[in-house]
């Protein structure tokens, strides 16, 4: 698939993007070579490979999940202008 000059046009009117002649051109040459590698990555017989969710085959090394700090809600809300049932209330800014 090519993109042609008024459709690298029309692409970027929908995009709201205001480009000169020589952007459109350089823009269209541009995504005709990523098209071209979509092209070509498409036809390549993938078929018996599986998936991946990532191109190496890594885990992720898990930490314990136990408490570090101490509780200092009552700390932190002591110095707050106004707090409700261990809630922050603020000014509402939405209408």
């Amino acid at each position: 698939m090519s993109l042609s000059l008024e459709d690298v046009r029309k692409i970027s009117s929908l995009a709201r993007l205001d480009l000169s002649e020589s952007d459109a051109e350089a823009t269209r040459s541009k995504l005709n070579g990523i098209l071209e590698l979509v092209e070509q990555m498409q036809a390549i017989d993938t078929s018996g490979v599986e998936p991946m969710s990532h191109p190496q085959d890594v885990a992720q090394r898990l930490r314990d999940d136990a408490v570090t700090e101490t509780d200092r809600r009552d700390d932190f809300q002591r110095v707050a202008p106004q707090t409700e049932a261990g809630l922050y209330l603020v000014p509402k800014v939405i209408e």
